[in-house]
């Protein structure tokens, strides 16, 4: 009975042993594979964080400022799976710039979590509105989370689907993706409420062919799909009470310059325009030529109480006519620093701005430049 008991402890050690062996054989096969399981080691007994993970390293060897990807999605190095080098590879193919996917990784690190697959379907679809890979590279760079923050392609299909059918063209659908990709990422369900909406006040104000005025409105104003119909119409009814208009004077500013203001807070575009008034008051302005300036240049209203009264003063303060002003509302819309900048260098060169056209203070830097050197000699 000995050598029989001998045997079999010693079958039962080798078994074990082997049991064993094929463990710690598998834990090194899955440590290889490139979905890992992600971990990190916390600090020893000096507090200090041990921070060896493969994901770690990787996003360090891509240039990814951890610490800002960890501050604004920190969920995402709670993943147990994450394809960094897969995104790497495929922005890289598209012409990205090793910069600009680390820039794309440090400020939304979600895009790590997404399949090649959903990458290449998402991107066909924009590709079916863009017209090159580097359009849609750039727009990465400016908002990656338009891109990112939505894996749902079936719906981003579905919205270029009705964006279409409602009557906007390959060029409005562009310029809403370069401008407000978010739009994309909204449910089929708001993007239609926004259209119905407006297609409604279309007709409430008598224009026969809402598909024109939405495509008008959405032009000229790409923010307007990410805002809710609540702002958009308590600014349109803004709009009506304060230059008392009628339908078909309201119907003209919508399709104007007025759509590029509706997508604004309510209380904020109030605000400023009581603001103007206020200012244009303080300086002999009447009701009228109040209601002139603004209702020539809506754009009026996106100035901020001070920085409206600090170019307004910086002009009268250079003899220049508030008349002057409202006959040419755009050379608000240069910078403080510019307005100072431009009216030292006319009046060295002999321009009279208080008896001249004030529109070269708004003038694009090229054409400024030319008429600086005309004046010159």
């Amino acid at each position: 009975m000995a050598p029989r008991n001998l045997l079999y402890m010693r079958s039962n050690f080798l078994l074990g042993s082997r049991c064993w062996m094929i463990r710690f054989s598998t834990e090194i096969l899955f440590k290889s594979v490139s979905f890992r399981l992600f971990g990190v080691k916390r600090n020893n007994a000096d507090g200090e964080s041990l921070e060896k993970d493969e994901l770690l390293n990787n996003l360090l060897t891509m240039g990814v400022d951890i610490d800002m990807a960890k501050k604004r999605q920190p969920g995402v190095f709670n993943r147990m799976v994450t394809n960094e080098q897969d995104l790497k590879m495929f922005l890289l193919s598209k012409g990205a710039s090793k910069e600009v996917i680390a820039s794309i990784i440090s400020r939304y690190p979600r895009a790590i979590t997404r399949t090649s697959e959903s990458l290449s379907k998402r991107w066909d679809l924009w590709r079916k509105i863009m017209a090159s890979d580097l359009e849609i590279v750039n727009i990465l760079e400016r908002s990656p989370e338009s891109f990112f923050r939505s894996n749902n392609n079936l719906n981003l299909e579905n919205n270029i689907k009705f964006f279409y059918s409602v009557g906007l063209t390959r060029k409005c659908l562009c310029r809403l993706l370069t401008n407000a990709p978010r739009t994309f990422s909204n449910s089929l369900d708001l993007n239609k409420q926004m259209v119905e909406f407006l297609q409604s006040v279309c007709l409430s104000l008598g224009h026969k062919d809402p598909a024109d005025f939405v495509r008008k409105i959405i032009f000229k104003n790409p923010f307007i799909l990410i805002r809710s119909t609540k702002r958009v119409k308590t600014n349109i009814e803004f709009l009506q009470s304060a230059f008392s208009l009628n339908s078909e004077e309201l119907l003209a500013l919508l399709c104007g310059p007025g759509a590029e203001i509706l997508d604004l807070s309510n209380d904020y575009a109030k605000r400023n325009y009581t603001n103007i008034k206020e200012k244009l008051f303080s300086l002999g302005c009447t009701e009228e030529e109040v209601q002139k300036f603004v209702f020539s240049y809506p754009d009026m209203i996106y100035l901020a109480e001070k920085k409206f009264n600090d170019k307004i003063d910086c002009l009268i303060q250079e003899k220049i006519n508030i008349s002057q002003i409202i006959e040419s509302p755009r050379v608000l819309d240069s910078s403080l620093s510019t307005l100072k900048s431009r009216i030292k260098e006319l009046v060295n060169a002999g321009y009279n701005l208080s008896t001249s056209n004030i529109t070269p203070l708004s003038w694009s830097l090229k054409r400024y430049k030319a008429k600086l050197k005309k004046l010159n000699g």
